[in-house]
Order: structure tokens, then sequence, then C-alpha cells
């Protein structure tokens, strides 16, 4: 079983990642730790998740105390999205390094296109109310600069520079010079590989038309219940490396309509093979040749996510999961207008829904 992907920069991606969005400081620190000492080699990060620091405390103990050593690890972050102007990403890059007290990262991707706007709100308890109903995996993330009230939101469009999150505001993103940006810090090495993350065939097909460095990965949602046959074949075609979030659907988000974990298919072949809904649909993503990024905070699940590389799902049983009926769980339905410049799901998403 692969445990590693090549990139078309030559660079190997280890197949399985810890994510760490919804980590909350005071606990992401000790599960990262857990994660590296089990045996995990990719930690995927972003500023706006708001762990950074606490993450660049952990790598640094990490390396001090000779567990593991940065060569030998996978270090992902992300372009924060109010930040996406030309010359915002050198400094935003520059922030992450210094938080995760790094000299450069592995992989650093545009979050399809959107520059942040700023929402006030009037406690503490409405951020959380907010992040529990809201947040749509690294489309809708919230950052919050909770001694102001600042709740900062990132999803796959552009806002107008400092409104408020409504449909109205959204403009039409500016790909090419944020990736001409993108471009300079591969150059400069403090990015090894860049990419971008939430792009359809069409936008990667766009992208791909004007860059001088193709991107090496695009992360996405990609699990049994959505499998993105078309993008992933794209991408495979063009050299793209495919990288799932939300590989078990996201289960503690209660406002994802849609259990991946329980679907039947899923479950059957967990019990035929002794493993786990959630060990079965990682599997599913290495085997079809994405990397996968699931979330945990528990060592006891961040070890059974981990096993996943001394099994396979055999042809029989994997031949199943084309039989899923598939449905698109983070679908970006808030910023859907009669007015607005997105009137549709379709449009949001060039038709792949």
């Amino acid at each position: 079983m692969a445990r590693f992907f090549t990139l078309n920069t030559g660079a190997q991606m280890p197949s399985l990642g810890l994510g760490t969005w919804q980590a909350n400081p005071g606990v992401v620190g000790e599960a990262v730790a857990s994660a590296i000492k089990v045996g995990y080699r990719h930690i995927d990060c972003a500023q706006i998740y708001g762990n950074e620091k606490e993450i660049g405390l952990s790598l640094k103990k990490l390396f001090d105390d000779g567990v593991v050593k940065r060569e030998d690890l996978f270090i992902t972050s992300k372009l924060w999205c109010d930040s996406h102007a030309p010359e915002d990403v050198a400094e935003e890059i520059n922030s992450t390094l210094r938080d995760l007290q790094l000299d450069y990262v592995d992989l650093y991707l545009v979050h399809l296109i959107f520059e942040s706007c700023q929402a006030y709100l009037v406690s503490k308890d409405y951020y959380y109310f907010f992040f529990d109903v809201f947040i749509f995996i690294n489309l809708f993330v919230f950052s919050s600069i909770l001694s102001s009230n600042t709740l900062k939101i990132h999803w796959p469009f552009r806002l107008k520079k400092g409104t408020s999150l409504r449909a109205e505001n959204l403009i039409q993103p500016d790909i090419p010079n944020t990736w001409s940006a993108m471009e300079k810090l591969y150059d400069s090495g403090k990015a090894r590989a860049i990419g971008v993350s939430n792009f359809s065939t069409k936008k990667l097909e766009d992208l791909l038309s004007i860059a001088r460095i193709p991107p090496a990965v695009n992360q996405v949602e990609c699990h049994p219940v959505w499998q993105q046959t078309k993008l992933r074949s794209f991408c495979q075609s063009k050299g793209v490396h495919l990288s799932a979030y939300s590989p078990l659907g996201s289960p503690g988000s209660k406002w994802i309509e849609g259990n991946v974990l329980a679907n039947s298919v899923v479950t059957e072949v967990a019990e035929k093979l002794g493993k786990t809904a959630a060990q079965v649909a990682l599997r599913w993503g290495i085997q079809v040749g994405n990397s996968v990024l699931p979330k945990s905070i528990k060592e006891s699940r961040i070890q059974e996510n981990y096993d996943v590389f001394d099994w396979s799902i055999p042809d029989d049983l994997f031949a199943k999961f084309s039989s899923i009926q598939q449905a698109r769980l983070i679908r970006g339905d808030f910023f859907i207008k009669p007015q607005g410049l997105y009137k549709s799901v379709e449009e949001i998403w060039d038709g792949e829904i």
C-alpha cells in the first residue's frame, strides 16, 4: 500500500495526514505530537484555523527531543483568504512560518478565491454558535480574534474588501494575479510545492492554462459519498494530486446532512473486513489515489485512523462503492441570491454538484 504519492515537483507527499481544522488551541499541540509518535508524517494546517502557534510549539519540542526530524515531515498550510491580493501573499506565508517556527512549508494552498470580510459579533457565545452551524470545511472557515469579537470567514469566493458577509458583496476572483504571487513563493523556497483547494475541473483547467508553475495539489471534499470522479480523472490526467479533506464526511458536524460512516456499503465492507467504517472510508480514498486528511484530537482515534496500510479492500468489495448515490455535503447555498454573483449552487461548482 502506497504510504506516499509523488507530486509533480518530485516531492513525496504522505498518503495519510492529520487534519487540524476545528482542533482548538489547548488540545491541538498534543494531537499533533500523538499523531507524529504514532507514525503520521503529514500535518495539514492553515493560519485561519487559529492554532498554528501551538502546532509550531509542538513541532519544535518534537524536533528538540529527537522524536522526528524536520525533513521527515510534510507540513501543509494555506493562504488566509483575506490576503489573496498579490502584495499580501508573501506577508501571509511569513506569518505562518513564524507561527509554525519553520523555514519552509512543504505545500502552500490557495483556498478558492475569496477575500474575507469582517463580521462583528455581539459576544463569544455567538462565535461558537456560528462555528458549529455554519463552518463549511475549508470553504467556510471561521477564524476569530475573540478579544475584539472579530470573525474572519472564508468561502470559495471573493468579497469586496471590508464588507459584511452578504451575497451582494461577492465579486469576481483574480486567480492569475494570486497564482503569480504563489509562484514567487515557490521560487523563493518558502513553499516547496504550491496548490489550490476547492477548485472545480473548470477552475483548475483555467488555472493550468495560465500557470507558469502548475499546481501540485487540489485539496477538496472527497469520500465514498462524494467521490469526485470527474475532477479526480482530470487531476490525474494533468499531474495534479487530489487530496481529500473531510474523508470521513465530518461526522462531528451536525449541520452536514448525510452520514458517510453510516452508509450501507461502507458498513458492509467494514463488517466483512473486520475494520471500522472510518478505516474503510480512509482506505477507499487511498486506494483510488487520494491522500486523506482525517481530523481527530483523540489519541485512540488517531491510532485507529493510522491503521490503513497493511490491508486492502478486495476488488469485489471495492466495486460496491460505485453503487453509492453521490451527494456533495458541502454545497455553499448560503451565497445563492437572485441578484448576486452566484444564482445557483451549480454555478458555484461549475456544474459539479
